[in-house]
């Protein structure tokens, strides 16, 4: 089953601050998030039941997955020491 991507204006804001070698690595893992939303590598937020985290180099992308709409919300895309504050 393949997912429907939605992206937060502030993870908007955070892609458009990426640089350009980051930002094309970031696009191709979140649209590879369409097709398997817990791919490996991704894991549950301690704490946070319904967020995922999952790595791009020194970079995070912050999502949550509604199954049952078939979505997947990109909340936050920061770099790994800035991403949990």
């Amino acid at each position: 089953m393949r997912y429907r991507i939605e992206i937060t204006p502030a993870a908007e804001r955070d892609l458009k601050s990426l640089p350009k070698d980051v930002l094309k690595r970031m696009d191709a893992k979140i649209l590879a998030l369409a097709d398997n939303p817990r791919p490996p590598g991704s894991k549950l937020l301690r704490g946070e039941e319904r967020f995922y985290r999952f790595r791009v180099g020194d970079y995070r992308i912050i999502y949550q997955i509604e199954d049952d709409c078939s979505v997947i919300l990109v909340v936050k895309i920061r770099h790994r020491r800035e991403v949990y504050r």
